[in-house]
């Protein structure tokens, strides 16, 4: 049961992106997006933990007996999304989506087999290590060549862009990805703490609606009061639920990274993820653009359940 709550938390990440996006054409900003979605988030996560009688540590007693590192969650969810946002343009789709992914998939398996951030430690094993590799193939199957047909293209909004600059944008794709590793087993160790998974998720979107909110304040604040002008009434209310969607993957995580592990978490949301995704493009649902899905795209599922099941049991 455990395994297919990571997947599903994976799955409806996977339908909050499009969700997001539809929203940031509405509202004209991805940032002002973000916002609204982490507010959202945050009063879902506030009424589920105020619903469930759940009863958090003292903050206080938290703060001042353990690391600094364990309020850092929700800055570093921050870091991520801004970074995808800032990436797609520079390297396209397809690099947006493998490079995170390669780096995320890598920091879960560190996080384990040293045991970082109060995660339970897991030596590694060569079984662990060719599930990795296996795993690896899946998404390079299911990602790069289902799509090799489709032309990447590359944004320049200037002179052209240089090797040494699209290489830096690349290897920031991989830290990013491991930063979210990061997040997750951050947040599972908070929710430890606390004795609490939602009241972790719920502090993690706080601090990101803080720093989003700061920032768009600093950098657009004439966009805010246009997306306050914006009337969402005859919109769809799908819009809204982004940020509904993305604190459910956020209490999954943290839920389950005490239990199961960083690296398996991590394994199973971008599993689930990519499978999400090809629902979204087969249906185009979210008014997204339909794209069928291949048995090209299904044979690299299937390379990745078996990397997924190599490194449970390795």
């Amino acid at each position: 049961m455990l395994y297919f709550l990571g997947l599903f938390a994976g799955f409806i990440l996977a339908n909050q992106s499009p969700i997001n996006a539809r929203l940031g054409d509405t509202v004209k900003s991805p940032f002002i997006s973000s916002l609204i979605s982490f507010t959202i988030g945050t009063i879902f996560l506030a009424v589920i933990y105020f619903v469930s009688g759940q009863h958090a540590a003292n903050l206080i007693d938290t703060a001042t007996t353990n690391p600094w590192w364990i309020w850092f969650g929700g800055v570093i969810g921050v870091v991520y999304l801004t970074s995808n946002i800032l990436m797609f343009p520079k390297i396209g789709a397809i690099q947006t989506i493998i490079l995170p992914i390669v780096g995320q998939v890598f920091m879960g398996v560190i996080i384990d087999s040293f045991g970082l951030f109060g995660v339970k430690q897991v030596p590694i094993s060569l079984t662990k290590i060719s599930g990795v590799f296996i795993l690896f193939i899946g998404i390079y199957i299911a990602i790069v060549l289902a799509n090799k047909k489709v032309a990447n293209k590359v944004s320049t909004t200037g002179a052209e862009q240089t090797t040494a600059i699209l290489n830096m944008w690349r290897i920031w794709g991989v830290f990013v990805g491991s930063l979210s590793a990061i997040q997750q087993a951050i947040n599972g160790h908070l929710g430890y703490l606390l004795g609490s998974a939602v009241a972790s998720a719920v502090i993690s979107f706080i601090i990101g609606t803080v720093i989003i909110l700061i920032f768009i304040l600093v950098k657009e604040p004439h966009l805010l009061a246009k997306a306050m002008a914006i009337p969402l009434k005859n919109k769809p209310l799908w819009l809204l639920t982004g940020g509904i969607l993305g604190s459910l993957f956020v209490f999954s995580t943290t839920f389950l990274v005490p239990k199961v592990g960083a690296g398996m978490t991590v394994t199973l949301g971008l599993t689930g993820s990519i499978l999400g995704s090809m629902v979204v493009s087969q249906f185009g649902l979210w008014q997204s653009p339909k794209q069928q899905v291949t048995r090209i795209q299904v044979g690299g599922i299937l390379f990745m359940i078996i990397g997924v099941v190599l490194i449970k049991f390795g």
